[in-house]
């Protein structure tokens, strides 16, 4: 679909990277990788045709479509929610009325048996044909599935897009590409601004319904959910590893690995080889080898090692007193804004001293409204203690707005930073992408990013026993998301970290708080643990009838253990229960067998579509459309049984 064919970059006639090539395959999941400022974003923007390069080129077929999705975009503030969606569905409007125009024609003309009148005819069902396939007369409905699916609700599709924050404007932004389909969608740091639900979401949404995807992400769950095929870019160049991105890594580990055995064996020649010139340099007899050796010296091209893994470097918290034994205490305490705003009631939680927990929900349910009720920011109901001798290190988006804007990065740490970790603040400032001259930037001229990045460095370097991080790793790439999380792992103190990044929180916290519906739960264990407990595979479904029926359900099995009696069936009820499983597991089996049969269909019809031949035999598209209902109807009915099955069984 996409040819790159020798691609070359430079900036400032420094070269970005060299010699790139390959191709983007339909139905392809493509991560693109590598450390801040390899290229990820530049080369994003060459194949969305934003950019030219400085040698090569990009080849794109005329009929592929190419979607684009940038980390920041100038966003358009004059139209409602609904109506700025519709905006993806543009085309299927002139569509529409072209279609009613020759629909005009052929009602006014009589020449029936003319040519012209004929071609007017296939030209007409043919327009009419792609529109059905392009859900000409649903697409509201698939606008309201994609706007709900990213955390819409439809009390927002009639509200101005200016009464949203840039985050939910840029998922308005990305619900239009979305809805568009396609054939290439082009992904730079899509999660940035989703809660956990959608992220998870969207995950399922271009794992199955989408064509060909590229996408930069540092939220490792997403992209080993979502891509199959993981390029990287290192040194200025790319290698290209057809696995997810769990499995580049341990490639990634032995390329290096045998890149430092060439490199090693490289240094050791070229060693040997000066030894021998400088040995015999000023002998008459061993003239013609040494200048055989000193061309030989010529002609080695230096191996390149990829760059150290900074995530190697360990963190430690500085020593803080040691708080007493409850930091955080919570009675009844709730928040309701203006125009009776009900942001959440009667929260009663205690945090112990050591304790890791994660506030978890969608965006808006109160997650950083207690946060800031914690830090004393804004008046609540109820009661709230904070401990005895409790030091709060506290990061909040707005926390990069209070460094000295006069300080070089550097200056910034070492003001902080005590003991033998001075010594190490060049290592520290790399792990979190300050590397080379970066370190000699005013804090002024930083990017937001920049800043957070540099605030969360700040914050681990001061003495404090509790921790409140909202949103802490939106800035940070995976290298330095492993050392902040394995720094916070060890620390000794008290955690609450308000996070979408389920790889983060796994394996470091140990309570999860759900937010939701104005209410505060408590759940104990792991993000997974929480996961599983709810019967659910990811947040998104948090809401839905099957997490309540699922609610519903662990409330009977309450009652029941509370009331063994209730639990006995007779003998007959337990027939007749055996006989309704069996009947469901075979439903659910039958599902299962009509979805893989209609997939495969669907991916032979396609295939054959991609061809000249098929691409003009419109009867491919009316039965590709047609089983794309069936499988829609069938996969609904395997999600009804599957649900009936796990209640007769609990």
């Amino acid at each position: 679909m996409i040819s790159v064919e020798n691609l070359h970059v430079e900036f400032a006639a420094k070269p970005l990277f060299a010699g790139v090539t390959f191709v983007v395959n339909k139905k392809d999941r493509i991560a693109l990788v590598g450390k801040n400022g390899a290229g990820k974003s530049t080369l994003l923007k060459i194949l969305a045709g934003l950019q030219s390069p400085t040698e090569g080129h990009v080849a794109i077929p005329k009929d592929i479509s190419v979607g684009y999705l940038p980390q920041v975009m100038v966003l358009s503030d004059t139209r409602t929610v609904m109506e700025e969606a519709e905006q993806a569905f543009e085309h299927i409007s002139e569509l529409q009325a072209s279609i009613e125009q020759m629909n005009n024609q052929l009602a006014e003309r009589t020449d029936y048996e003319s040519e012209e009148y004929q071609a007017l005819i296939e030209k007409f069902t043919h327009a009419n044909e792609h529109y059905q396939l392009m859900g000409g007369n649903n697409y509201h409905a698939e606008i309201e599935r994609t706007l709900q699916g990213l955390g819409f609700v439809r009390s927002d599709f009639d509200r101005p897009t200016s009464e949203f924050s840039g985050g939910w404007r840029m998922r308005i932004e990305l619900a239009k590409l979305l809805l568009q389909r396609p054939d290439v969608l082009l992904l730079d740091e899509p999660t940035n601004h989703l809660d956990i639900e959608s992220i998870q979401w969207l995950e399922n949404f271009l794992a199955t319904r989408c064509n060909a995807v590229v996408l930069v992400s540092h939220d490792r769950a997403f992209i080993n959910n979502v891509t199959t095929r993981t390029i990287e870019i290192s040194c200025g160049r790319i290698y290209d590893y057809r696995v997810k991105y769990d499995e580049f890594m341990q490639l990634r580990t032995e390329r290096r690995e045998q890149q430092l055995r060439a490199y090693e064996n490289q240094q050791k020649e070229i060693q040997e080889t000066k030894d021998f010139i400088e040995r015999f340099r000023y002998k008459p007899t061993k003239a013609v080898q040494v200048q055989s050796r000193i061309k030989q010296l010529e002609k080695i091209i230096p191996i390149e090692v990829d760059e150290v893994d900074n995530s190697s470097l360990r963190l430690k918290f500085p020593p803080a007193q040691r708080s007493g034994d409850y930091p955080i205490i919570c009675d009844e305490v709730g928040k309701t804004y203006e125009q009776n705003h009900l942001v959440f009631q009667h929260v009663n939680l205690t945090i112990k001293r050591g304790e890791k927990v994660a506030f978890v929900g969608k965006n808006g349910e109160g997650k950083s409204t207690l946060v800031k009720c914690i830090m004393g920011e804004i008046p609540f109901d109820g009661n709230l203690k904070i401990g005895h001798n409790v030091q709060i290190g506290y990061f909040a988006q707005n926390q990069a707005q209070l460094l000295n804007e006069d300080f070089t990065v550097f200056d910034t740490i070492d003001r902080v930073a005590v003991g033998d970790i001075r010594t190490r603040i060049k290592d520290i400032l790399g792990a979190f992408m300050f590397g080379g001259e970066a370190i000699e930037k005013k804090v002024k001229v930083l990017s937001g990013g920049e800043r957070s990045r540099l605030a969360m460095i700040r914050l681990l370097l001061e003495p404090v026993n509790l921790l409140i991080l909202d949103e802490p790793t939106n800035h940070l790439d995976m290298r330095s998301k492993d050392v902040l999380k394995e720094a916070i792992r060890e620390f000794d103190g008290t955690v609450i970290v308000v996070s979408h990044d389920r790889e983060f929180l796994d394996g470091l916290v140990t309570k999860v708080y759900e937010f939701g519906g104005g209410q505060v739960r408590e759940h104990l264990g792991g993000i997974y643990d929480f996961l599983q407990r709810k019967r659910i595979d990811s947040l998104d479904k948090l809401s839905s009838p099957a997490a309540n029926s699922s609610s519903a359900r662990e409330k009977k099995l309450s009652d029941r253990e509370e009331n063994p009696s209730s639990s006995k069936l007779s003998y007959e009820q337990q027939k007749e229960q055996q006989k309704l499983i069996r009947r469901l597991e075979k439903a659910v089996a039958d599902c299962e067998n009509r979805i893989e049969k209609l997939e495969a269909d669907i991916a032979t019809l396609e295939e054959q579509m991609t061809t000249p031949e098929g691409a003009a035999d419109m009867t491919l598209y009316e039965r590709h459309t047609a089983l794309k209902k069936q499988l829609d109807t069938v996969v609904e009915e395997w999600e009804n049984a599957s649900i009936e099955l796990e209640e007769a069984k609990g």
